[in-house]
């Protein structure tokens, strides 16, 4: 039985020769990695986050927008006690004859005042302490803490600095200054962030250390790498889930940090609006009038849990060993 032999292929079908100076020898086949884009699509993937983001806007847009139109005035009924620490239902009816209003929905406080504009005034407070209290103290702090951990004699200096202002109370230093400089807004930030910037360099002069003589930082010096390059390119990329960590713990802190310190009267001047003050104010007569008490602690408790959880989430989605 005769069977038809297969023909070998020559090397002219099998192979293709490419020029050397070809754009196509340069084609990678591998698919083009993206750090950010594999980060947010690992975050996205919990649809959790999308319903966190959502509410976080809305007390953004709610926070910063509504104060524009329907200004907040704690004393504009201060002559009138008849109105004084009215119930929702009973505010309702004196000032809208029973019909729904956003602005006595949750009824009145000591002096008469709008409960529901007080939380969203003192939301935008608390929001723009954070935020501003937050970028002052992560900027500084992760810049001064990469200098702390790569220079070996700056380390010295500044443990001892370090060491020194660590062991006086952080809220007793806080309290001294507000007392000496006033407890106007742009005071109270100053005192949050003339030292709290210094656990953070510290925290990321430990972090710096575990990576500063690995062997590409060690090839970096050798070539003549300028400190700085070795910093920005070298460390700083590869911390970046150590800092969303970081800042997810810090937003909430100074919303925290303002809510006791403005409960315990140390905060920002009576003329600011805030949550802690709101809470005090209705502690005092939190078994009589509780509607004064629980709406504040309510919306400054969900601002600190959402920060939180979105912090802590993109935190996880930054982590690389995440994104397989």
């Amino acid at each position: 039985m005769n069977e038809k032999k297969k023909v070998p292929q020559s090397s002219e079908d099998l192979f293709q020769f490419i020029d050397s100076n070809s754009i196509s020898s340069e084609k990678i086949v591998a698919p083009r990695y993206s750090y950010w884009k594999s980060v947010f699509r690992v975050f996205f993937r919990k649809k959790i986050n999308i319903f966190l983001i959502a509410a976080f806007v809305f007390i953004l847009l709610v926070a910063f927008i509504m104060p524009n139109f329907w200004k907040y005035d704690p004393n504009e009924n201060v002559t009138n006690a008849a109105t004084f620490n009215l119930s929702p239902a009973k505010a309702l009816k004196y000032f809208n004859n029973g019909a729904f209003s956003l602005k006595w929905c949750l009824g009145t406080g000591a002096l008469g005042n709008s409960i529901f504009y007080g939380i969203v005034a003192s939301s935008q407070t608390s929001l723009l302490l954070a935020i501003i209290c937050a970028a002052i103290n992560m900027s500084i702090g992760i810049v001064i803490g990469a200098v702390w951990g790569y220079s070996k004699k700056l380390d010295a200096v500044m443990l001892v600095i370090y060491n020194i202002i660590a062991n006086v109370p952080y809220i007793l230093l806080i309290s001294v200054l507000v007392y000496v400089i006033g407890s106007g807004f742009w005071s109270f930030i100053f005192a949050l962030t003339v030292t709290g910037w210094l656990g953070i360099a510290y925290f990321f002069r430990t972090q710096v250390m575990v990576i500063r003589d690995r062997e590409y930082s060690l090839a970096s010096r050798c070539l003549g790498t300028p400190v700085n390059r070795v910093i920005s390119k070298n460390i700083l990329p590869f911390l970046t889930s150590v800092i969303v960590t970081l800042l997810a713990t810090e937003l909430p802190s100074y919303i925290n940090m303002e809510v006791f310190l403005s409960y315990i009267g140390v905060g920002l001047s009576a003329t600011v609006p805030t949550l802690g003050r709101m809470i005090q104010q209705g502690q005092t007569a939190f078994m009589t009038f509780p509607h004064a008490f629980w709406p504040p602690v309510a919306v400054a408790s969900a601002i600190t849990i959402i920060l939180y959880l979105l912090g802590q989430n993109l935190a996880d989605a930054s982590d690389p060993r995440t994104h397989m």
